[in-house]
C-alpha cells in the first residue's frame, strides 16, 4: 500500500470554492467544491457534501476511474469510482493525508462537512464502521476539528484502498432467530451477581460489539440518543471504564438491575413474570384466517405527525411527509390487490391519498378525517391530534362491528420514523405492552376538538384478557412483518426490533395510538432511524418506500393466512 505515484501527486491542482446548498428543512453546510486535475491534465470538479459524501463530475473522468457499469453523466458517487479513481479522489480532496504502509493518517480540512461517519464511509467502505474508527482514535473528539489527525489502520481500510476489506461486524447468531428465541438467547448471555455497588447482570462483550448498541440498546429500553449516551456513561463509570471506545472483546460489563428491560430482569421479578405471561399468550393465540384477498378484514392506516408538526428531523429529511408517503402506498396496494376495507386517519389536502416520487419540502396542511375534519394547524395542543387518531380509528372499528364484522379481523397500523442513537439502524415495531394499557380511559371535550366521533368513541375499557390478547396478536403480526421486511432485504433494528414500551425522559409508556386502540391487532411501525445516514438515504428513495409498502402488504396477507 505504497504512497501515491509522483505523476498522480503532481497532477493535483486544488482550489476550494464556496457553494450554496439549500436543504429542505434545516440549512446544511455548503458543500466543499475542489477543482483537481487527472493524471492526463483534465480538469475535474469534486464535491464533498455534509452527510452525503464525495462525488465527482463525471464528464471529464478517465474511463479507468469509473467502476464497471458506472454512468459518467452528471455527478458520479464515490461508490461508483474504481479503486484507482477512489484513491485519486481522496488524494485530491485531502492532499495533506499520509498514506503509509500500515495506515492512513487523515488530517481534517473541512470540519463543517466532514464527520466520523463520512470518514468511515470513504476510507473503510461503510459508515457503520464509525465506532471502530472512533475506537482507533480514543484521544479525539467525535465532533471533528480542523487540523486533527485521524488514524485509519490498514485492517479497517476497504480493499479498494489497499486494506483488508473490512466490513461492519454487526451480524450475530441471534439475528436469524424469531423474536422470542432471540430475546431468550440474549438472556442466556447474562449472569447475575451482587457486589458492593448493588445487584447487577453481567455481560461479556463479543467481537465487534459496542457498549451503546450491544449493552444499552439491547438490554435496556433506551434507544434515544440522550438516554443511550447517559446510560452508557453510567454503566462505564460503574465498571471503571474511562473510555467506552476502548472496550475489548471478552471484557465483563456489569449492568445495574434497575436499568434492565423486563425480559432480562432476575428470576422472581414482576417484570420477568409479565414477560413470560405474554409470551405464553402468544403461543396460545390462534391466527385468524381471511384468505389472500383479505376478505372481511378492516384496516385503519395512520401516518404520524403532519401539518405544522413535521416530526423527527435529521440528515436533511423529516418524518411526516416520508411516512405519509409510505402509508399512502400501503393504502393503494391494499385497495388494488385485496378486498380489505381500508381507511386512513389523516389526509394531506394538497395531495389527497396519492404517493410521490420526490418530496422536496414539508407539507404545511394536514387534517384528521373526523367529522368535521380536524386541521393539524397548531391552533390546538398537539395531544388533540394524537388522541383523535385512535378515537377516529376506534369509531371506524365500532361501526365495523355493528355491521357484523369479525372483531378479530381488525388491524391498526401507525407509521413513523424515529430519531434514535445513530448506531441503531432499521425498522422497529412497538406493540401495546399489556401492563401499560389501562383498564379504563376517557377523554374530555378539551382533548377531542368537539368532533362527532368523540361522542361515541372517546372512552375505552379493557379486561385483563383483552390486554393480553392485544399484545399477543400484535406481537404475532410484528413477527410476520419483520420476516417480510427481511425477505425484501429491508434493514430491521438489531437487538430486539419488537418492543412493548418506550423509555424516554425517565418515563415508560406505550404510544397513545396503540395504547387506547380497540383493534384486535395494532402496531406502531418505526420505518427508519433518521439519525442513521443509511436509513435516511433509504427513506429518501421512492423505490425503497414502494418496496417497504409492498412488504407491509405482504405481511398483512401472511398474517391472515392459515
Amino acid at each position: 500500500m505504497g504512497s501515491l505515484s509522483p505523476l498522480l501527486r503532481a497532477g493535483l491542482s486544488l482550489l476550494i470554492l464556496p457553494a450554496v446548498f439549500a436543504a429542505p428543512v434545516a440549512q446544511d453546510p455548503a458543500p466543499v467544491l475542489v477543482h483537481a486535475r487527472s493524471p492526463e491534465g483534465r480538469a475535474i470538479l469534486l464535491r464533498l457534501q455534509f452527510r452525503k459524501g464525495l462525488s465527482a463530475e463525471g464528464k471529464a473522468l478517465p474511463r479507468a476511474f469509473l467502476a464497471a457499469g458506472a454512468d459518467p453523466s452528471g455527478w458520479v458517487s464515490f461508490e461508483s469510482l474504481s479503486p484507482e479513481g477512489k484513491r485519486w479522489a481522496l488524494a485530491a480532496l485531502f492532499p495533506e493525508d499520509q498514506w503509509r504502509q500500515e495506515e492512513v493518517r487523515h488530517t481534517v480540512r473541512h470540519p463543517e462537512v466532514e464527520s466520523v461517519w463520512t470518514l468511515a464511509a470513504l476510507f473503510t467502505g461503510h459508515g457503520q464502521n464509525y465506532d471502530k474508527v472512533m475506537a482507533e482514535n480514543p484521544g479525539l473528539p467525535e465532533k471533528l476539528q480542523e487540523g486533527d489527525t485521524w488514524r485509519i489502520p490498514r485492517s479497517l481500510l476497504s480493499a479498494d484502498l489497499g486494506g483488508t476489506g473490512h466490513r461492519p461486524d454487526r451480524t450475530q447468531p441471534e439475528d436469524e432467530l424469531d423474536d422470542e428465541a432471540r430475546v431468550a438467547a440474549y438472556r442466556s448471555l447474562l449472569s447475575f451477581g451482587e457486589d458492593a455497588q448493588g445487584k447487577y447482570a453481567a455481560y461479556r462483550m463479543r467481537k465487534g460489539e459496542a457498549l451503546y448498541s450491544s449493552v444499552v440498546i439491547r438490554y435496556t429500553d433506551r434507544v434515544d440518543p440522550r438516554g443511550v449516551n447517559e446510560l452508557a456513561e453510567r454503566i462505564a463509570n460503574r465498571n471503571g471504564i474511562a473510555d467506552v471506545r476502548g472496550i475489548q472483546p471478552g471484557q465483563l460489563i456489569k449492568i445495574p438491575l434497575t436499568f434492565l428491560a423486563d425480559p432480562f430482569q432476575s428470576e422472581g421479578s414482576s417484570g420477568l413474570a409479565e414477560e413470560r405471561e405474554v409470551r405464553a399468550e402468544v403461543r396460545r393465540t390462534v391466527h385468524v384466517e381471511a384468505g389472500p384477498k383479505l376478505k372481511g378484514v378492516r384496516i385503519v392506516i395512520d401516518a404520524g405527525h403532519g401539518g405544522v408538526d413535521s416530526g423527527a428531523r435529521a440528515n436533511g429529511i423529516w418524518e411526516s411527509d416520508f411516512v405519509y408517503d409510505i402509508a399512502m402506498r400501503v393504502r393503494r396496494l391494499l385497495e388494488q390487490e385485496t378486498d380489505a376495507q381500508v381507511s386512513s386517519t389523516i389526509r394531506y389536502p394538497g395531495l389527497g391519498f396519492k404517493s410521490r416520487e420526490e418530496i422536496r419540502t414539508p407539507s404545511q396542511a394536514a387534517e384528521i378525517l373526523t367529522t368535521p375534519p380536524f386541521a393539524v394547524d397548531g391552533e390546538s395542543p398537539s395531544a388533540v391530534s394524537v388522541h383523535l387518531r385512535w378515537v377516529l380509528a376506534n369509531d371506524l372499528f365500532a361501526s365495523f362491528r355493528r355491521t357484523k364484522g369479525d372483531t378479530q379481523k381488525t388491524l391498526f397500523l401507525s407509521f413513523h420514523a424515529d430519531s434514535l442513537h445513530p448506531s441503531a439502524r432499521g425498522s422497529m415495531i412497538y406493540v401495546p405492552g399489556a401492563s401499560l394499557v389501562p383498564t379504563t380511559f376517557g377523554l374530555g371535550s378539551a382533548k377531542t376538538g368537539h368532533v362527532a366521533e368523540a361522542k361515541r368513541s372517546a372512552r375505552v375499557a379493557f379486561t385483563g384478557r383483552e390486554k393480553l390478547q392485544g399484545e399477543a396478536r400484535s406481537r404475532q403480526f410484528s413477527e410476520v412483518l419483520l420476516k417480510a421486511l427481511q425477505k425484501d432485504r429491508i434493514p430491521i433494528h438489531p437487538n430486539r426490533p419488537i418492543r412493548n414500551v418506550i423509555y424516554r425522559g425517565g418515563g415508560r409508556w406505550v404510544p397513545a395510538v396503540i395504547r387506547y386502540s380497540t383493534s384486535a391487532t395494532k402496531a406502531l411501525i418505526e420505518v427508519a432511524n433518521l439519525t442513521n445516514e443509511d436509513d435516511a438515504a433509504n427513506l429518501k428513495d421512492p423505490d425503497f418506500r414502494e418496496r417497504y409498502a409492498a412488504a407491509v402488504v405482504n405481511a398483512i396477507r401472511a398474517y391472515y393466512r392459515k
